[in-house]
């Protein structure tokens, strides 16, 4: 009988002196001649030993006995091959609820929080896990973590782009500029910018949110406002600076008229540095914060009614002592130039704010009592919850004023 008669067809298989072919290739091909090989008589069998030999570069007792063991092969039994498994669906299923209740981080931001989330969930009688799978879910090494985040399903957050709506301000002359020395400076050095809900359109009326972001720690506040009058603006960061748990020490916008006026000049001369014209680095721990944190929870939806300030402002007094205290990241810890390339090194866990800021020692210890007194009375689960209700409240707002 012709060897061609026995030739496998494979899409993806290599012959020959070509590259070797993979343990999946070889599979199928024992499975093509499995049943005409038990149907043959011995002389049938010796030429399809030959031609599987010859093509898939193999002994010939070594196929003899692969034919044996697919022949004794239970097909209702599910092959377990491998290291035995530790981490089974129930510590999946756990780590999928803190994967939740952080808003989908990363992996390596996760594992810096879990020991804290699982802590704070069964003081309040949150968590739902026994014992065991939460012994499991605590002892998992940060490369586990990753790996298992990595197969959670993400909700899909808009990708569009926001309008700038940044022009000079008229003051820039007597303000100094500042841009860099940012790993030096002290808890309160708050980098500011502004956040236009414009949608696609820079016309009209419509809101803003001033974010503050502090160098150091991380800290963040937020606050909405109706245009970006000068007035409006410095409210708002005289409100950032009543609230935030530490005194600032100095106030670094871009160059923004909104910033960059003699009204705020006045009042904040001793703080008050600004960035260069369009150069964004200079505020890079504010402007990245724009994106993954006003642009993820609230949108590029155009904001015009005025009815939605009071809204945005509810959802930003819940989500930011969330963002604070709850939301692990990794700051750089070097930054050097090798060659053609930048070499860049994080922290090696992930922290959150409120860690980062219990570790300075230019904050009071009494300071440092009373943020550890406000966290210790906060939930997660709960504040999550309450975000997703605000979040939803917001645009059912927005929709309405549309219909309208």
């Amino acid at each position: 009988m012709a060897q061609a008669h026995y030739r496998h067809n494979g899409a993806k298989t290599v012959f020959g002196n070509r590259p070797h072919m993979n343990m999946a290739t070889k599979n199928c091909i024992f499975q093509r001649y499995l049943e005409e090989y038990l149907k043959a008589d011995k002389h049938h069998k010796g030429e399809i030993l030959d031609h599987v030999c010859d093509v898939i570069k193999i002994h010939r007792k070594a196929a003899i006995r692969r034919f044996c063991v697919l022949q004794m092969k239970d097909s209702t039994l599910v092959e377990a091959r491998g290291r035995p498994v530790i981490y089974g669906s129930d510590v999946t299923s756990a780590l999928k609820d803190l994967w939740d209740t952080a808003s989908e981080p990363c992996g390596e931001n996760l594992y810096g929080v879990i020991a804290e989330y699982v802590a704070i969930l069964e003081r309040d009688k949150m968590w739902k896990h026994n014992p065991e799978t939460t012994q499991k879910l605590l002892s998992m090494s940060q490369g586990t973590v990753k790996k298992r985040v990595a197969h959670f399903t993400r909700r899909q957050f808009s990708s569009n782009h926001g309008k700038s709506t940044t022009t000079p301000g008229s003051t820039m002359s007597v303000i100094p500029i500042r841009m860099d020395g940012w790993r030096e400076s002290g808890v309160g050095t708050m980098q500011l910018d502004t956040v236009a809900h414009c949608g696609g359109s820079v016309a009209g009326d419509f809101i803003y949110t001033v974010n503050a972001t502090d160098t150091t720690t991380l800290w963040g506040q937020r606050r909405a406002q109706w245009n970006k009058g000068k007035i409006a603006t410095v409210d708002n960061m005289k409100y950032i600076d009543n609230i935030l748990p530490f005194p600032v020490i100095e106030w670094h916008p871009d160059s923004g008229s909104e910033f960059i006026n003699w009204h705020c000049y006045n009042i904040y001369k001793d703080k008050l540095t600004r960035s260069r014209p369009n150069h964004k680095n200079d505020n890079c721990f504010v402007e990245e914060r724009n994106g993954h944190i006003i642009r993820r929870w609230v949108g590029y939806e155009r904001l015009d009614d005025i009815k939605l300030v009071k809204a945005l402002n509810s959802l930003y007094d819940i989500l930011d002592p969330y963002l604070n205290h709850f939301v692990a990241n990794k700051r750089i810890v070097s930054k050097k130039r090798v060659g053609a390339r930048w070499v860049i090194t994080r922290e090696k866990t992930a922290k959150t704010p409120y860690e980062r800021l219990l570790q300075k020692d230019d904050i009071s210890q009494e300071t440092k009592d009373k943020i550890q007194q406000e966290h210790d009375k906060l939930n997660p689960a709960i504040l999550k919850q309450e975000i997703d209700k605000l979040r939803k409240q917001l645009f059912n707002i927005l929709k309405t004023t549309r219909i309208i």
